[in-house]
């Protein structure tokens, strides 16, 4: 006799459109939830070792007493609560969320994945265009990008978050000593090297995810 496992079918939560004509899309299977973007799976519950590390090791790095921190793209919450666990009591963390639902999501029905960061008396959610944030932002010790899958995402919209231009502006705002962190599916030589043609000097590190590997560069 042949044991069947039952089929767990994926159910839709919510579909929330996006600038440009794409749609997002939190759904469930079982305990695992996921966000995608053209069917493309951006996160989910199940795996988010690559994210805790953006968070941790970004945190790690800054060495300001009192560090002001920026976190573009919100997701599940996990690069935020990575942060948070690494820094200190008077740090500030701006949480720069472009779409009201994912910030709505985090206080709910999601909340509960990373232990609801957005609680803590030391984080500001801003909701709006991390671009634009970056473009008037001044002194961050560190800014992390955790946007779409990285330089080759699947929302055409966030493609010039990773041009020179941008990347010019995010170290404009930095500190003197500044960490500017972001992570991504894929490697991308010429992420790596826009990033050293605006000033910066790069880490790229491999992290280990599930079924492959993610990246995450620290430019300083």
């Amino acid at each position: 006799m042949v044991y069947h496992r039952p089929v767990i079918p994926r159910v839709v939560i919510e579909r929330v459109p996006l600038p440009g004509g794409e749609t997002l899309v939190l759904s469930r299977r079982d305990q695992m939830f996921s966000i995608r973007v053209a069917g493309v799976e951006l996160m989910n519950n199940a795996s988010h070792h690559s994210e805790d590390e953006l968070g941790k090791q970004c945190a790690r790095r800054v060495k300001a007493k009192a560090p002001k921190i920026m976190i573009g793209g919100l997701g599940m919450g996990f690069t935020l609560r990575a942060a948070l666990d690494e820094l200190p009591a008077d740090a500030r963390v701006e949480v720069v969320e472009i779409v009201p639902a994912v910030v709505r999501w985090n206080r709910t029905i999601l909340g509960d994945q990373a232990g609801h960061p957005l609680d803590d008396p030391r984080v500001t959610v801003v909701e709006d265009d991390v671009r634009e944030a970056i473009a008037r932002g001044k002194d961050y010790d560190a800014i992390v990008l955790d946007v779409d899958n990285g330089p080759n995402g699947v929302y055409e919209g966030n493609g010039s978050l990773y041009k020179r231009a941008a990347l010019a502006q995010a170290k404009a705002a930095l500190a003197p000593g500044g960490v500017y962190a972001v992570w991504s599916s894929f490697a991308s030589p010429t992420f790596s090297r826009w990033l050293r043609d605006v000033g910066f000097k790069v880490d790229e590190v491999t992290v280990k995810s599930h079924g492959g590997h993610h990246i995450i560069w620290f430019a300083s």
